[in-house]
């Protein structure tokens, strides 16, 4: 079993590999901003890649973290070896069988999957062939990275982090590769995805095969266990299935440039990828890391120990996701400006695209403490109540869009974004009280008011060192600079501010450096 100690090595190994991946992913977002800036390329590659990631949350990812890794962990405390790679390998042909059609008739289908996720588009021909076009050529892509998303739930359920949490680095890089070199021709992103895809996946396989996997065509399709896994996946594909329409909504909305202003859809997508960027450094690495453990503390007759990690997994989101929430708000016309401004991505790009940014991150950091929560259903082996709260939840942001898109335009889709997702969370955390009982609230609330007050001091630190107006004209190396000081002394004050609030878990943090340095 994890260990505090544990789930924060683990945590920091997918945090590394992912903060790899994220780095290079803006590296990507970059070329492919200075590219095509928010225009008709870049949004036909949004929704075309937007298409088979849905699908891939369905039956890949998604389908990982919430039937795979909780049973295949159960497995290996409760079954031999030999019976867990029987079970992998029934799995293993099930998704093969599923994945594959699925694609099959994406590929055929993309003309319609388009029409429906992005309306808009109907009314530019061009816009319209384009993404339809390269919907078709990178929707294999959703077979290899099921696949990959497979082998890292098997590689999780043992207990190895470490490849899994670099592979997603090969599919930014190939992209980048292939974008510089096709140049303005969008041919280059579908081969990019393609490659990188088919990269992921083939790094996985070494590991696999030293842990003691072999492949093989298994007699039958039938296998207790498996049945369970797909019980489990029942819910959860209806929740994923309500959550990437969620997130789809925006796309939608995004589409109706006679509403909400042109490039919506682009704009949408790059202020929505710095918001992925903390919750996927640390929000999905520690999910990732804690959800053995929390699966394994499930099957014990009380839930003291999995209620002790949650409360430790929510009181370690708060330090990290609260500043990077007010970071992101208070920093955004400069961030947006510093990394993409240029090229095609003009002063229009860098305006819309920063407004859009400052209102998704009012919700960050409740996103950040969803995965958490869901990870502990998940353990809990429940999916259905996750899934009720996503249903909840698509109601609302359906609402509040079509509220708040008239007055606020784009900026309204990002706000009823974050208002959604705030309520998810509420939701699932009251829920999930009741269910645990005796959940001592007192060390999370104090937590949470302390790391907030610290939080809103950073953010004045910010404020007051950041240069807001944007400047195409200046040197690369400015821009940095421009940005770097504030984020900087944001960094250093919320640590110091942290000693002055007495926030617990920093000092716990730095007591467990001077521990380590000593030794």
């Amino acid at each position: 079993m994890l260990t505090n100690k544990s789930i924060v090595r683990s945590t920091g190994i997918i945090s590394l590999g992912t903060l790899c991946s994220r780095l290079l992913g803006f590296i990507r977002d970059i070329v492919i901003a200075r590219l095509f800036g928010i225009y008709v390329y870049a949004q036909a590659f949004v929704v075309a890649f937007k298409i088979p990631n849905l699908f891939r949350d369905l039956v890949g990812e998604g389908a990982t973290n919430a039937a795979f890794v909780p049973v295949f962990s159960e497995y290996t405390v409760k079954h031999t070896r030999q019976e867990f790679w029987e079970l992998a390998n029934v799995v293993l042909n099930l998704l093969l069988i599923v994945v594959g059609t699925i694609t099959i008739l994406g590929i055929i289908f993309s003309g319609t999957l388009v029409r429906l996720i992005a309306p808009g588009f109907v009314l530019d021909p061009y816009k319209l062939a384009v993404t339809i076009k390269l919907t078709r050529t990178i929707f294999p892509y959703l077979l290899l990275i099921s696949l990959t998303a497979y082998a890292i739930g098997i590689l999780h359920s043992l207990k190895h982090f470490s490849i899994p949490a670099f592979a997603p680095c090969l599919l930014n890089i190939s992209i980048i590769v292939f974008a510089l070199m096709f140049g303005e021709r969008i041919k280059g992103l579908a081969t990019g995805i393609l490659v990188g895809g088919f990269l992921q996946l083939l790094v996985q396989i070494p590991v696999l095969y030293q842990k003691g996997f072999r492949f093989q065509f298994p007699k039958r399709f039938r296998h207790p266990a498996a049945k369970a896994i797909g019980l489990l996946m029942v819910p959860r594909l209806f929740s994923s299935a309500i959550y990437q329409l969620n997130n789809f909504l925006d796309s939608i909305f995004g589409s109706l440039a006679s509403i909400v202003g042109e490039g919506g859809v682009a704009a949408l997508y790059f202020a929505y990828r710095l918001i992925l960027f903390p919750i996927g450094i640390f929000s999905n690495a520690l999910s990732q890391a804690i959800l053995p453990t929390l699966s394994i503390q499930a099957l014990e007759d009380n839930y003291d120990n999995l209620k002790q990690t949650l409360s430790f997994a929510l009181r370690v989101t708060f330090l990290v996701m609260i500043p990077s929430s007010i970071g992101l708000m208070v920093l955004s016309r400069p961030i947006i400006a510093a990394l993409f401004g240029g090229g095609r991505f003009d002063l229009y790009s860098i305006e819309t695209t920063a407004n859009v940014l400052f209102f998704y991150s009012i919700g960050l950091f409740s996103y950040g403490l969803t995965k958490i929560l869901q990870s502990c259903f998940f353990a809990l082996k429940d999916t259905w109540t996750p899934a009720k709260v996503s249903f909840f939840a698509l109601i609302v942001n359906i609402i509040l869009n079509v509220i708040l898109m008239f007055p606020l335009k784009l900026n309204g889709l990002a706000l009823a974004t974050s208002i959604s997702g705030i309520n998810t969370c509420l939701i699932l955390f009251f829920i999930l009280k009741t269910r645990l009982k005796d959940f001592d609230l007192k060390p999370i609330l104090s937590s949470f008011l302390r790391i907030l007050i610290a939080g809103l001091c950073m953010g004045m630190v910010c404020y007051s060192l950041s240069k807001n107006n944007i400047a195409l004209d200046v040197s690369i190396l400015d821009r940095i600079i421009n940005l770097g000081i504030p984020i900087l002394a944001g960094l250093i004050s919320y640590v110091i501010f942290c000693f002055i609030f007495r926030v617990p878990e920093i000092q716990e943090l730095w007591q467990w450096l001077v521990k380590r340095k000593r030794n």
